[in-house]
């Protein structure tokens, strides 16, 4: 047997390649949109995909199956519940796929989504226990998939948290101990809210370990898996519905071109937002008015469909060279309607520096003198709910960044921002968007609530 696994941790995805290596056949699960690197995988082992298999619809990203059918003639699997605008091969709860030796067997396990499926993965065909099992979203390494995402039109929380249920405490734990868990999804996704960082783990392990899996009532079950959930990024309904519609393949000799700052101010003046992928620092010395500074380095994908609606065309300003990836890292979640990108942000900004604007950030001590003052800043904490947790400025407005966009008017217009999220990241996206919406004395705080907590401590 040949196993495979392929992780992205932009998005805290995994994809699986499955092959029998005697007869080379071979089967992905969950695949991404750019596909290269299993096709090339695939030849240099001499291997034949026959088959892509998605363990449910994904929200968080754009799966690769169309392109891998376009590209090797492979049938494209779901769950038998799934219903596609594109040709699709119906697997059905007991059935078997033979790679040969390697087979493949079909477990249903909804609640994530009603289509979800779980894949046993047998070594041999006659071993009494499975070697493995990919679990989609339907059971996480720490945690199983949340059934609040209301990606599934005309199907209830309630009524997928109960098949979500049966499915983990039922079928998954009636696993032997040994079998092995490979999930779809880890630290940080917010398909769940206690993912962990471990790759993959085992039914006895989680068994032990995870609260979800620990024996109790469907009551209790359900309490616990939806409570404390993160906000679901604005683009997961989106990506929901595109995968299974027939849509536009990926197609990397399309890529957006270099822009002149002619060409960019053009764009940007029919309406295009800019995207600035640069760290925030070097944002903050100089960017394009009304840019939404979304840093390369971090969870780069998963805030831009967070904050940048499915349709609006993208201008991207990105690190040096970094332009082809932050292209890629949008398309993977479906914003595929970027214009262009400056090729020397630099040099084009001296073209450009009637548009150009700086952005305020402020020490934890900066904070404190200004909230002590005659006029003090509103605080906008933008973390999820279950970080407040941790502690909260006093008196501080939240609204988590996933919700910003929509919840953006419960922001004072006339009075200053301080916006703080844990560490630094996602407040300077939210200070941008602010300020794209025309807030004008808006300011991060350089280091979030971490930087925060430390200066209230009292000195060793």
């Amino acid at each position: 047997m040949l196993f495979t696994q392929y992780y992205l941790d932009c998005l805290s995805q995994a994809s699986y390649l499955v092959a029998d290596d005697a007869t080379k056949r071979a089967v992905l699960v969950d695949p991404r949109r750019d596909i290269d690197e299993y096709l090339a995988d695939v030849r240099a082992r001499g291997l034949t995909i026959e088959g892509v298999i998605n363990t449910h619809f994904h929200a968080d990203f754009l799966a690769g199956h169309l392109e891998v059918a376009a590209a090797t003639g492979a049938w494209i699997g779901y769950g038998q519940r799934a219903e596609t605008e594109y040709p699709i091969r119906k697997l059905t709860d007991g059935e078997r796929i033979r790679l040969g030796d390697v087979t493949l067997e079909i477990m249903e396990t909804p609640g994530h989504t009603p289509e979800s499926i779980s894949i046993l993965l047998y070594e041999h065909a006659d071993d009494p226990v499975p070697y493995g099992v990919m679990t989609g979203d339907a059971l996480f390494i720490g945690d199983v998939g949340r059934p609040d995402l209301l990606a599934s039109l005309g199907v209830t929380a309630d009524e997928l948290g109960r098949m979500l249920y049966d499915s983990v405490q039922r079928k998954l734990m009636g696993l032997p101990d040994e079998v092995r868990v490979f999930p779809a999804h880890g630290a940080g996704s917010a398909c769940g809210k206690n993912l962990s960082t471990e790759r993959w783990s085992t039914i006895g392990e989680q068994r032990r370990t995870n609260y979800a899996c620990s024996p109790m009532s469907e009551e209790q079950f359900l309490e616990l898996v939806t409570a404390g959930q993160p906000s679901a990024p604005g683009y997961f309904a989106f990506d929901a519905v595109l995968n299974r519609k027939a849509r536009e393949l990926f197609d990397h000799s399309k890529a957006p071109r270099p822009l002149s700052a002619a060409e960019f101010a053009a764009a940007r003046a029919e309406g295009a937002v800019v995207v600035d992928a640069r760290d925030p620092q070097e944002v903050a010395t100089g960017h394009v008015r009304g840019a939404i500074n979304i840093p390369a380095d971090g969870r780069f994908a998963e805030t831009a469909g967070s904050v940048v609606a499915p349709d609006r065309k993208v201008l991207v300003v990105a690190p040096q060279d970094r332009e082809e990836e932050i292209v890629v890292r949008l398309a993977r979640i479906g914003l595929d309607r970027v214009v262009g990108y400056l090729r020397e942000p630099e040099r084009a900004f001296l073209e450009l520096v009637a548009d150009l604007a700086r952005a305020s950030r402020v020490t934890a001590t900066d904070l404190q003198a200004a909230l002590e003052s005659a006029q003090p800043p509103v605080v906008l904490d933008v973390r999820n709910a279950g970080e407040r947790e941790q502690g909260v400025v006093d008196g501080s407005l939240h609204i988590p960044l996933a919700e910003l966009t929509r919840r953006i008017d419960e922001v004072p217009a006339d009075q200053p921002v301080v916006v703080h999220c844990a560490g630094g990241y996602r407040s300077s996206v939210a200070a941008s968007l602010l300020r794209n919406a025309g807030r004008a004395d808006v300011s991060d705080l350089l280091g979030g609530y971490a930087a925060w907590q430390t200066m209230l401590q009292p000195a060793a």
